[in-house]
């Protein structure tokens, strides 16, 4: 019976939800949108959000929006800086808040994305994952997921993925509104933001044979 009540959450009941969700909380947030974007232009320059293209569901590819976090500069050869030179206090409070993803509403919005799902990576990642991890590519990603409240930055990729596929096989509406509860904790108290004290996650390199974390 869960099963089945599962599969109707999944199929009738959470794209509406997202929907109202995102906009209900766009809304109610507009004065701190609003507020966060002077700041990135005051602080960051232009353009005030971060674009980047993600995998979707089914893999297909969208535009996903942040407020930007960091700096523009370069080397004398044009390079960009490395991340933790170009990452200025006031954008690892935005990172350390979350208040950088809040433009990721407009994705739920649009279809792109759900309030709660695996999290989108990078699209250089589609071909390093073996058949087990594509699996998480079988919903809409998420604004926070099973592996966000289970550690996010400071587990291993491995690990982020076996919570990725768990979630994908046992979507439930009493799940998804934990997921958000305990989202919501964890940014309160800034828990699991970095990996060891690294700006941002390490990036993934392929799961070797073999290993189950690293």
């Amino acid at each position: 019976m869960s099963g089945a009540t599962g599969g109707f959450y999944k199929r009738f009941v959470k794209r509406p939800m997202d929907f109202i969700l995102a906009l209900i909380a766009i809304i109610l947030l507009s004065p701190t949108f609003l507020i966060v974007a002077l700041l990135v232009r005051g602080k960051l320059g232009s353009p005030i959000l971060f674009k980047q293209e993600r995998p979707g569901r089914n893999e297909k590819i969208f535009k996903m929006y942040k407020f930007r976090t960091m700096t523009d500069e370069r080397d004398a050869e044009g390079n960009l800086l490395p991340n933790d030179v170009r990452l200025t206090q006031f954008g690892k409070l935005l990172r350390s808040t979350s208040l950088d993803e809040l433009p990721e509403l407009f994705n739920i919005l649009k279809g792109d994305m759900s309030i709660v799902g695996p999290r989108p990576l990078l699209v250089e990642y589609l071909s390093l994952y073996d058949e087990q991890q594509k699996l998480r590519h079988k919903v809409r990603p998420g604004l926070s997921g099973l592996a966000q409240v289970n550690g996010r930055n400071a587990i291993s990729w491995e690990e982020k993925f076996k919570f990725d596929v768990q979630y994908v096989d046992h979507v439930s509406f009493l799940g998804d509104c934990k997921i958000i509860f305990l989202t919501i904790k964890k940014v309160l108290i800034r828990e699991g933001i970095n990996s060891n004290n690294i700006v941002t996650m390490e990036r993934f390199q392929g799961t070797r044979k073999g290993s189950v974390s690293s």
